[in-house]
């Protein structure tokens, strides 16, 4: 008989003690130009991260302009006074960085990942697509053009076109929120390099900007560095604009975007709630989490599991915008799809989960799964530079202290099932919701009117 061979396994390797772990605290100053600055160096963080933000807020945009301040953000890395956008772009691929940029309600803002080793001669190249944009009208006319060639394809976009409709219903005509972040055809048409020279120099200086730089700072004099840098950027001292306070009618109704012949119905259901500077952030953000922050949540377990409507449905809250007074609101939305035939039936069970959330309240195990996934992903979510600079950034668009996302994790750990359960169902009111559908109006808007969730109102696509 033949004797079984034998295996030898190695030892089952065995948990090791858990690191004590808390969000960076960065380390604030302030430049000769006015330029604040915050850094937090990160040992081992090889690539370097710096965020830069600009006090310059859609709600500044001219008249009819809307739009210029998403081409300015494009335009700095389109040439300077000392590189073409050719060589603009080839010095920074030289240095193996990479520049993006956008612009939101609150501001404009840079971002940029280089190397340790190449920071100084990145953060040159930042400096000067700060200090001396050349807005060619070649370069700007370019930028112009592709925009123009980008909305119609948001439009045909129907998660995009859903969120078009529902921030012109929430806010009010004359409210920059109300209108496409980055303009319409008429506004975008109307742009040319000496509107967004304009807009540059009226809102972009260093006495009301903020740089934050995260990564391995070791052997790196940032104090020189950025000094000769972006120390060198010269600009009028200004006081940080007004930020206009944020209204919003979330009155209950329904608007139909008719998509004739769609096979799917995209929905968002939204309303402007708490942000960041309200004490019930916390439980909102766990309570949002619970209703529809993953696979596990409440309405994935009836829409997808239970009833096979969607691939998957999403509850979150958004920072809209901030002031420093501590006002300030933030986009509290459900979105998903769900297939035609099922867009009422899939309502009408969306709405049954929020009503039986107000009634029974969420189970405390739901409340423990929420919170070891929230808090403990923490430590994987920051372990690149690029995602400590982000959020140190939007603390300082938002207002907040530099502490606020370290305490953040400490309340969220501490916050009870009845405090989330208050808070979600406050966040999300059955009868203050606006729900947009784009869709087959035809086939949906009658199933959709009789669950008496609001009135509804059919509108073309555009």
């Amino acid at each position: 008989m033949t004797e079984l061979a034998t295996m030898d396994f190695h030892p089952q390797p065995q948990p090791g003690e858990a690191r004590p772990w808390a969000f960076p605290a960065p380390e604030r100053g302030t430049l000769d130009n006015g330029l604040t600055v915050l850094r937090c160096h990160r040992p081992g963080q090889q690539v370097v991260a710096v965020e830069v933000l600009l006090d310059a807020p859609l709600d500044a945009e001219p008249a009819g302009l809307d739009g210029v301040a998403t081409i300015m953000a494009r335009a700095f890395s389109e040439g300077t006074d000392r590189h073409s956008a050719e060589e603009f772009a080839a010095e920074l691929e030289r240095c193996g960085a990479t520049l993006d940029s956008h612009a939101d309600h609150p501001g404009v803002r840079l971002s940029l990942e280089v190397p340790a080793s190449r920071l100084p001669k990145a953060l040159g190249l930042l400096a000067d697509a700060l200090r001396t944009p050349a807005f060619a009208d070649s370069e700007v006319e370019r930028l112009v053009r592709n925009r123009l060639d980008e909305i119609p394809h948001e439009i045909a976009n129907p998660a995009r076109r859903a969120a078009k409709e529902l921030s012109k219903e929430l806010f009010p005509a004359s409210s920059r929120m109300s209108r496409p972040r980055q303009g319409t055809v008429e506004t975008v048409e109307a742009i040319d390099s000496a509107a967004v020279r304009s807009f540059y120099e009226r809102h972009v200086r260093p006495a009301t900007a903020t740089v934050v730089v995260v990564g391995d700072l070791t052997g790196t004099d940032l104090d020189a560095l950025l000094g000769d840098t972006l120390g060198a950027w010269t600009g009028e001292p200004a006081k940080p604009r007004p930020v206009p306070p944020v209204t919003a009618d979330d009155t209950g109704r329904v608007i139909v975007v008719d998509r004739p012949g769609a096979v799917q119905t995209q929905l968002l259901i939204g309303r402007v709630g708490a942000d960041r500077h309200d004490r019930v952030w916390s439980a909102q953000v766990l309570g949002t989490y619970c209703l529809g922050g993953t696979l596990t949540s409440r309405l994935d377990r009836v829409l997808r599991e239970e009833k096979g409507y969607t691939y998957g449905v999403r509850a979150f809250g958004q920072v809209l915008r901030s002031a420093p007074d501590g006002t300030g609101a933030a986009m509290l939305a459900i979105s998903g799809s769900v297939d035609t035939p099922n867009t009422g039936p899939a309502l009408d069970d969306l709405w049954k989960v929020l009503r039986t959330l107000a009634a029974e309240g969420l189970t405390d195990a739901e409340r423990d799964v929420a919170v070891q996934n929230l808090v403990g992903v923490a430590p994987l979510k920051f372990e690149t530079a690029a995602a400590v600079a982000s959020t140190l950034a939007d603390q300082v668009e938002q207002y907040l202290p530099d502490d606020y996302q370290a305490t953040l994790y400490q309340r969220l750990a501490a916050t009870g099932t009845v405090e989330a359960t208050a808070a979600v169902v406050n966040a999300f009111p059955v009868d203050r919701l606006v729900t947009i559908l784009v869709g087959d109006a035809a086939q949906i808007a009658e199933p959709v009117k009789a669950l008496g969730i609001g009135e509804v109102s059919v509108v073309p696509a555009e």
